[in-house]
């Protein structure tokens, strides 16, 4: 079993601190460093306006590329919705503990 680890992050100019097992803190970075790259790509095309509504709109955007490439390849809807779970109960954690903070 992985032990449990904290990190801080950066979503768009806004801290969070993220608990996760230590076994999945690279895979967490690189999600967070693609995450912040397709919100700017969206911020950046000037037809999206607010955080809230750019970070819906990456969500859509990486949702639709992630199915269309599981697509036919015996895609298993049982673990990507136990994954969004968790990054969802994660991201949860951290705003409550950001709106804390302020």
């Amino acid at each position: 079993m992985s032990t449990e680890t904290t990190i801080d992050i950066n979503v768009m100019g806004q801290k969070f601190r993220i608990h996760c097992a230590e076994d999945e803190r690279e895979g967490l970075l690189l999600a967070v460093d693609f995450l912040n790259k397709k919100m700017q790509e969206i911020k950046s095309g000037g037809k999206i306006v607010g955080t809230e509504r750019i970070t819906i709109a990456a969500a859509l955007n990486i949702t639709h590329e992630l199915l269309n490439m599981h697509a036919g390849k015996g895609f298993d809807i049982k673990e990507f919705r136990r994954r969004i779970g968790l990054i969802e109960s994660k991201l949860d954690d951290a705003l409550l503990e950001s709106d804390h903070q302020l």
